[in-house]
């Protein structure tokens, strides 16, 4: 039996640790775990004080919001206190939430809003007489850091409102940075040599933190408002979603995915849903937020000190883990790159068991500090590569080793560092650049995935080719480059008798390939796998060269002439076309038919689409998205991937996602798929 002593030990212990981890999140924006395992040690903590009482005290961190301001800042008093959310895990606890709810309201009739719990930072903005006036942080929820000159800078946070405005009000928010932004933002960091940002949640928080508001006005902050805190002076709606709404026609920024929902069945169909799409999201969000709609109800509800109860955060898997990290491994890219990752011992992250997960490179591995044998942080990210964030240094013992991507490589017969695939000692580390590449042009490793990536969807889109098959291809000898695909029809038979494959799949494996044969020249640029050359810049060049005998007699310097190609861009297109072996396969490709006819040239005016924008989402039938972005762009129209109100038209297919709902939101006229077959075939 557990003695009330050890029971004593074990919450101080938790709260220690707490405490220490919300120093690290909150204050220094470094954590050392991950969101779930921090949620895991509160929720320990919260289960023993329930069951030993006498244990609570007021400066638990289970009776606190967050950590304390900051004091290099001014400090700012909320009216109404900034509470942080409860969380639930489970559809169990979700029920026992709603029906403890609904006992606590004398069972009230009540329905929900759910949005998106994002991953960014809590704010309360004042208005006063329509502008505003401070804005501050949650700090410890009663008192916040004032932060007003750094989110000013924020552009989505209007300066100025409507006479429609009450005299005096707050709203709360949360600022963030969008996937594409903190990723610009890390790139930036890493060519500075800074260390990267963990997440978004950090990014953010480091942002609208600076003493200098210079610095936050150049890194892509975005908000969402998803409450009034409190007004003065005016009667505003009595629902949360009418406040929602009056707050918009205010033109604060509301999240377009929020949704009003009827019951408890509603609730659980939103959030299973944005389980499953939340990787479409241009934003990290690690759940739904639920709220009573009534907001008096929120009034006779009230909260327990450190959190409402009329509303929940209903969190998603955890994305994020930690493990040991035994050793680091060296692959081989279909450019030559040699790539570390990391070998791992085995960890459940999202439902899914990781084991290994990219590094990037040798100077990132050093500039986080990242050692053999350390504790490390795991993110996963949908279906992308899990990645190392960084190391818990606290946790280290003293027997980590550094790496050396040198060091690690094996050794030729003359006991030189060799390429880890074909065993040469081809490995160079040009000028400027942070990767290593081995430049064996018959290096296996590389010709094998040069195969999956020609193959495709953003590039060849030959359906039926992935990972496994371009292998079993190259491994079989039937494919050796590229231009072999195109004489897969006369080895038929030996594609039919390749394992799991069979005569209807090798036929329409061959059918993809002869329809590759009319891909338009952008996309072909793509699929060849230049180095430094991406689906945009394959985009320019075949506008600017219209064949491909022009591109690849154009010398460097004449790359060099547009504006969007730089010096290492230049060289390395010119430096593909110069290789023989690549000459060799422009050859075959030709013979095979692959390249289009010269096109003729059009300004940009003359052409029919001609300055309209179009989105497109969902699934389409009759033509993959690829297909149907080129076909929008060969008729001088622009392809984009978000709604805004510079959008033309928004074409939805099949299980389209919120694209089509900002459209409605915003009158944009939506188009099918037949209609905008028929636009494209009438022009």
């Amino acid at each position: 039996m557990t003695s009330p002593d050890d029971v004593s030990r074990k919450i101080e212990k938790l709260r220690s640790e707490i405490n220490h981890h919300n120093y690290r999140y909150y204050v220094l924006d470094s954590p050392e775990i991950s969101d779930a395992e921090y949620d895991d040690l509160m929720r320990e903590l919260k289960q023993l004080e329930e069951q030993y009482p006498q244990f609570l005290t007021e400066d638990s961190p289970s009776q606190r919001v967050g950590a304390a301001p900051v004091e290099a800042f001014g400090v700012v008093a909320h009216p109404q206190p900034l509470l942080s959310l409860g969380n639930v895990f489970s559809e169990n606890e979700l029920e026992a939430w709603y029906n403890r709810t609904l006992r606590l309201a004398g069972n009230s009739r009540f329905d929900f809003v759910g949005e998106h719990k994002i991953d960014g930072l809590a704010v309360a903005l004042t208005y006063i007489d329509g502008k505003l006036a401070t804005g501050a942080t949650r700090g410890d929820g009663f008192r916040g850091e004032d932060i007003t000159q750094n989110l000013r800078t924020v552009r989505s946070i209007p300066l100025s409102l409507t006479s429609d405005a009450p005299p005096r009000f707050e709203v709360r928010g949360e600022v963030f940075l969008s996937r594409q932004g903190f990723k610009k933002l890390n790139e930036q960091r890493a060519a500075e040599g800074q260390a990267l940002f963990a997440n978004p949640r950090n990014a953010a928080a480091g942002s609208v933190r600076q003493l200098d508001s210079r610095i936050t006005a150049r890194r892509p902050l975005d908000i969402y408002i998803y409450m009034l805190g409190w007004a003065e002076g005016k009667t505003t709606p009595a629902t949360h979603w009418e406040t929602m709404e009056y707050l918009k026609s205010l033109d604060f920024k509301v999240n377009p995915n929020n949704r009003q929902l009827q019951d408890l069945d509603a609730v659980k169909e939103y959030y299973r849903i944005w389980e499953k799409q939340r990787e479409d999201l241009p934003y990290e969000a690690d759940g739904i937020v639920i709220k009573i709609n009534q907001l008096n109800l929120h009034d006779e509800l009230g909260d327990t000190g450190h959190e409402p109860r009329w509303a929940i955060a209903y969190k998603f898997p955890a994305v994020q883990g930690t493990t040991r990290l035994k050793d680091i491994g060296i692959s081989v890219g279909r450019t030559g790159t040699l790539n570390p990752y990391a070998i791992l011992e085995p960890v459940s992250v999202g439902g899914v068991t990781i084991k290994q997960a990219a590094l990037h490179n040798e100077d990132d591995i050093r500039r986080k500090d990242i050692r053999i044998g350390d504790t490390v942080i795991i993110q996963r990210a949908g279906e992308v590569i899990p990645e190392v964030v960084g190391p818990i240094a606290s946790k280290r013992t003293g027997i980590e080793k550094e790496f050396s991507l040198i060091a690690k490589l094996p050794k030729n017969e003359q006991g030189e560092p060799a390429c880890p695939s074909c065993g040469k000692n081809s490995i160079v580390r040009p000028e400027g650049e942070i990767m290593y590449y081995c430049v064996n042009s018959a290096c296996p490793a590389q010709a094998q995935q040069r195969i999956e990536h020609f193959t495709s969807r953003g590039a060849m889109d030959i359906r039926g080719i992935g990972e496994n098959l371009s292998a079993m291809l190259f491994s079989q000898g039937l494919v050796k480059d590229i231009a072999d695909l195109y004489r897969l029809k006369d080895k038929r038979d030996e594609l039919t008798n390749l394992e799991k494959l069979g005569e209807k799949s090798a036929d329409n494996i061959l059918a993809a390939i002869e329809k590759s044969k009319k891909r338009p020249l952008s996309r072909i640029i793509f699929a060849l796998g230049i180095r430094h050359v991406g689906s945009e810049t394959a985009e320019i060049l075949a506008d600017e060269f219209r064949t491909i005998d022009d591109l690849a007699n154009a010398t460097a310097e004449r790359l060099e002439e547009i504006s969007t190609i730089g010096p290492k861009i230049a060289e390395s297109i010119a430096a593909f076309f110069q290789q023989d072996e690549n000459k060799d396969i422009l050859t075959r490709l030709k013979s095979a038919g692959v390249f289009p006819e010269e096109m003729a040239a059009s300004k940009p005016a003359d052409l029919p689409l001609s300055g309209k924008e179009f989105v497109l989402t969902g699934r389409l039938e009759s033509l993959s998205r690829p297909e149907a972005e080129a076909k929008i762009k060969a008729l001088g129209g622009t392809a984009k991937g978000s709604v805004t109100r510079k959008t033309d038209y928004v074409v939805a297919g099949a299980d389209p996602g919120s694209k089509l709902t900002r459209a409605r939101e915003l009158g944009i006229p939506v188009l099918d798929e037949k209609k905008l077959l028929e636009m494209l075939e009438n022009k």
